[in-house]
């Protein structure tokens, strides 16, 4: 029998997301996929609750971190194939099943679906959707609406002391065990960001730099050139806002280098 969506179990980590749940859970129970578990990260919020209004199996990673939530989820997945989804994440119609079917025509190990990145009218959100948008790293392979067999994820794992950054591990250890990795072109998702304030953005950069640290540091030589990324960002994201002629994002990316050196050093250490 041809391998259909049902074959799919949506795996979705969240702590705090009830405004971002509901359109997440609601885009994948259109989908059609077998089944949506949802892990929780001890919200204090409705989280919970939305999740089983939406028909979800809900567990808890008991605050030990998005690694340790996903895992979880892909244990307890009964189908072959996994979906990994953020709560930020809405897929539109058909379009698990058009990553789904790009995924097995092109023998992929794991396979994301495009992001497009939007945000609410505050300055920080704006700047990071802008930079998203623009930057390199859009085409990036990572784990936010990623297709995976069940069984290479238990094989390969997360690495748990990871807060951020675990994506660029687990793209590491993929390629170097061989398998085919990589980002859709053709099908794109929706990524909306939960908060669109300073204290959001700058949670985002310490994060995104303590995993780069971390990397750097498990990983010794070959880690090290991941210790010029934020900078190469930063100076192309400049670049970008003068040649647009969108200098109101310049503020954003001195920032962005500012913290997300803060977040390695953090990681080395």
């Amino acid at each position: 029998m041809k391998p259909s969506v049902r074959d799919i179990t949506a795996v979705v980590p969240v702590r705090n997301g009830a405004g971002l749940l509901p359109a997440c859970l609601e885009s994948l129970t259109m989908s059609g996929v077998a089944e949506i578990i949802v892990v929780d990260g001890l919200s204090t919020d409705s989280s919970r609750d939305i999740a089983r209004r939406y028909g979800a199996t809900v567990l808890s990673d008991d605050g030990l971190g998005l690694p340790v939530a996903r895992l979880r989820g892909v244990e307890r997945a009964r189908t072959r194939w996994v979906a990994l989804v953020d709560a930020d994440v809405v897929f539109p119609s058909d379009a698990m099943a058009a990553l789904f079917q790009e995924y097995l025509d092109g023998r992929y190990g794991a396979l994301q679906a495009g992001l497009q990145s939007v945000s609410g009218p505050g300055y920080w959100g704006r700047a990071l959707s802008f930079h998203h948008r623009t930057g390199r790293s859009r085409n990036w392979f990572g784990v936010m609406a990623t297709l995976m067999e069940r069984d290479l994820i238990r094989n390969i794992g997360f690495d748990e002391k990871f807060r951020s950054g675990e994506d660029i591990d687990l793209r590491w250890r993929l390629r170097r065990a061989g398998y085919r990795i990589g980002v859709s072109r053709g099908v794109f998702v929706e990524h909306r960001f939960a908060g669109d304030d300073f204290a959001f953005a700058r949670d985002q950069f310490l994060m995104d730099g303590e995993g780069l640290g971390r990397m750097s540091r498990n990983h010794g030589l070959r880690g090290l050139i991941l210790l010029l990324l934020p900078m190469a960002a930063g100076i192309r994201g400049v670049g970008l806002s003068v040649a647009c002629r969108q200098p109101q994002w310049l503020l954003y990316f001195v920032a962005f280098i500012g913290y997300n050196y803060r977040g390695v050093l953090k990681g080395l250490v």
